[in-house]
């Protein structure tokens, strides 16, 4: 049975879930769990809605136990015992995630492993550029250690102050830095992982080139917990920017942002690290929602929000930047520009960014939609794909922004204005998915470009993955997991 879909006409109260009657309590697995992470990592009673309930309110699920280990040894043990029992295994970062891919599902019968408590800093190696760490680090006090030694380390998303490294390698997480830096799997060089048969594949390597067989870091990045339990991780490192220079542009159309991104591009070359893209509704619900935050710029009806990372100083930045906003006023493509000044500005505009997601939930649930597609694709799709909607939907609201720079769009759709959020989400869910993912594949693009599949994609995935793919995938998944025991329901 899959976690209960809170949207839905039979949703249920966000408060503590109760055991399912009939549930097994399944003493005996429980007592060998305690005696392998003591008895208070063990917990079964009480409000556990924190472990249980996603970050996006839509899946709600009942665990048999959260079992809390803290070391790579101890997640071992656990393996183990749920093996032998034969008790599914739900892996969890910091359940930040938005496919519900992390949470259990309301049987009573699976074990949420939570890797919280392996929440250290191994070791820094400043000359190779690499740090080492576990699974539960928060991604922003990985950032602030390397920070701390003068390096970078550049994956940058909004949750970075709550969401784990393990779950950003399980979902391969991208965020606002990939044009420059890649996703997680470009910054991780080793993996130490948990099989499903609890032993530990140390693969902790911090070499850049290893040719030795079969890449099973990729494999292991990117499968949400379904092939084996990521515990730690080797990160790569980069120098510390010498400057960094952030700007907000008013643009008229999509075809005007793709216009200053290649301008930019041509301008910037590597030192673009950051071009993001924001529809005019959604800088307007942040404005709602969020009435204390600062609008460097009038309303338009795109917002792009570029950043240069320079390694040359603040005076070659600068002119670099006031070269390329001057060529793109002449040319017509940014209507206008506001450039921070200092770095408390930087955070501002980027503030506004983040704050969206924040903002849309606010207003209430909505269908959200986490597509790939090629830049030059992206005007088209918006254009064809929002015209669609609103025929379908009479005063249907679209909040659009995201990672123009690579390709990443978050293309969500909010009920009408006065509308049941709930009640739009139940039952026009399928539809507008229909719409949005048949233009997403006749422009060639993903239906899933860095949050996951988790169980809202897994049957579009099934209908949209090649057969051949997903025979491939099924196989690795039988001969790693053979007793389908790792995050099952998930993904595949």
């Amino acid at each position: 049975m899959s976690p209960q879909d809170l949207s839905g006409a039979h949703s249920r109260p966000a408060g503590p879930a109760a055991r399912p009657k009939g549930a097994p309590v399944n003493e005996g697995l429980l007592q060998t769990l305690r005696e392998v992470v003591g008895a208070a990592q063990v917990l079964t009673e009480g409000d556990l809605s924190a472990y249980e309930l996603d970050w996006r309110r839509r899946w709600r699920g009942r665990a048999l136990a959260v079992v809390r280990p803290g070391s790579t040894a101890e997640v071992a043990a656990v393996v183990r015992a749920c093996a032998a029992a034969g008790v599914p295994i739900v892996p969890q970062g910091g359940n930040t995630g938005l496919v519900g891919g992390g949470v259990p599902d309301e049987s009573g019968r699976q074990v949420l492993l939570s890797l919280q408590r392996l929440n250290r800093i191994r070791a820094i190696d400043a000359a190779n550029l690499t740090l080492s760490c576990e699974a539960g680090c928060v991604l922003q006090a990985v950032q602030e250690a390397a920070a701390a030694q003068g390096l970078l380390f550049p994956l940058s998303l909004a949750a970075e102050g709550s969401c784990t490294i393990g779950g950003n390698l399980a979902a391969n997480a991208g965020g606002t830095q990939v044009l420059r830096f890649g996703n997680a799997r470009e910054l991780c060089l080793g993996l130490e992982v948990v099989t499903a048969a609890g032993e530990v594949w140390d693969g902790l390597s911090g070499l850049r080139k290893d040719n030795t067989g079969y890449d099973l870091r990729d494999l292991f990045v990117g499968s949400e917990g379904t092939l084996g339990i990521i515990t730690a991780a080797t990160l790569k490192l980069f120098p510390q920017p010498a400057a960094v220079t952030t700007v907000l542009a008013a643009c008229e159309s999509l075809d005007d942002c793709v216009a200053l991104l290649n301008l930019a591009r041509t301008r910037l070359g590597a030192g673009l690290t950051g071009f993001e893209v924001m529809g005019r509704f959604a800088l307007e619900l942040v404005a709602k929602h969020f009435p204390a935050l600062p609008r460097p710029l009038p309303g338009a009806p795109w917002t792009v929000l570029l950043e240069q990372s320079d390694t040359d100083g603040e005076a070659a930045a600068q002119e670099r930047f006031e070269s390329l906003l001057g060529t793109a006023l002449e040319d017509g493509i940014v209507g206008d520009a506001a450039v921070a000044a200092n770095l408390s500005q930087s955070h501002t505009m980027w503030h506004l960014r983040e704050s969206i997601p924040l903002a849309q939930a606010e207003e209430g649930l909505n269908i959200k939609h986490d597509i790939a597609l090629p830049v030059s694709a992206i005007p088209g799709f918006c254009a064809a794909t929002d015209a669609a909607l609103a025929a379908a939907i009479p005063g249907v609201r679209l909040v659009c922004f995201g990672h123009l720079g690579d390709g990443n769009l978050h293309y969500n759709v909010q009920a009408p204005e006065g509308g049941d959020a709930k009640r739009f989400l139940a039952e026009q869910e399928p539809a507008v998915n229909r719409i949005v993912y048949d233009a997403v594949v006749a422009c060639g693009g993903s239906i899933s470009a860095e949050h996951g599949i988790g169980q809202l994609k897994r049957d579009e995935l099934a209908e949209r993955k090649s057969p051949v793919a997903l025979a491939m995938m099924r196989a690795i998944k039988a001969a790693l997991d053979p007793q389908n025991l790792l995050n099952p329901g998930r993904v595949i």
